[in-house]
């Protein structure tokens, strides 16, 4: 390789538009701007969002955007966390006393997640299906439950 032969890779150089410069140049009369128009005019030019007047979807659109307000009262637990209980009756409370979930819950849910080893017996708490048969399988049940 030699400095002197150095070439940019094919393609990478382009030329700019020479407008404006004739009709053979194929940017003659309107130099590309179309027809009338602000844009079509020297210093037509409005601001990023404008809409002709109407009103912007910016400020169309809530400004907060979405946060779910009822996220905190809602709980989570794997099937594996089970087994940090006694076995017996699960229920907001027990959750609640062993540190699985956090004390502002009102709403639990247990998914399939990991073994199950002791019998538990769920009280007022949404449990998946997949979570259900394991606990069930294990030896324990499922009262109340809002499956889901």
């Amino acid at each position: 390789m030699k400095l002197n032969t150095l070439k940019p890779a094919e393609g990478s150089k382009k030329e700019s538009r020479r407008v404006g410069r004739g009709i053979g140049s194929g940017f003659g009369k309107t130099a590309g701007r179309g027809h009338k128009g602000q844009h079509s005019r020297a210093g037509g030019f409005h601001k990023v969002g404008f809409e002709g007047g109407q009103m912007p979807i910016q400020r169309r659109l809530p400004k907060r955007g979405f946060k779910s307000l009822t996220k905190p009262y809602n709980a989570k637990i794997r099937t594996s966390e089970l087994n940090k209980l006694q076995a017996g009756i699960v229920d907001l409370l027990a959750l609640k006393a062993a540190n699985l979930i956090p004390e502002i819950s009102l709403n639990v849910k247990v998914y399939l997640s990991g073994e199950v080893k002791n019998k538990y017996t769920l009280q007022g708490i949404a449990v998946t299906k997949g979570a259900k048969n394991l606990i069930e399988k294990a030896g324990g049940s499922v009262e109340v439950a809002k499956e889901a």
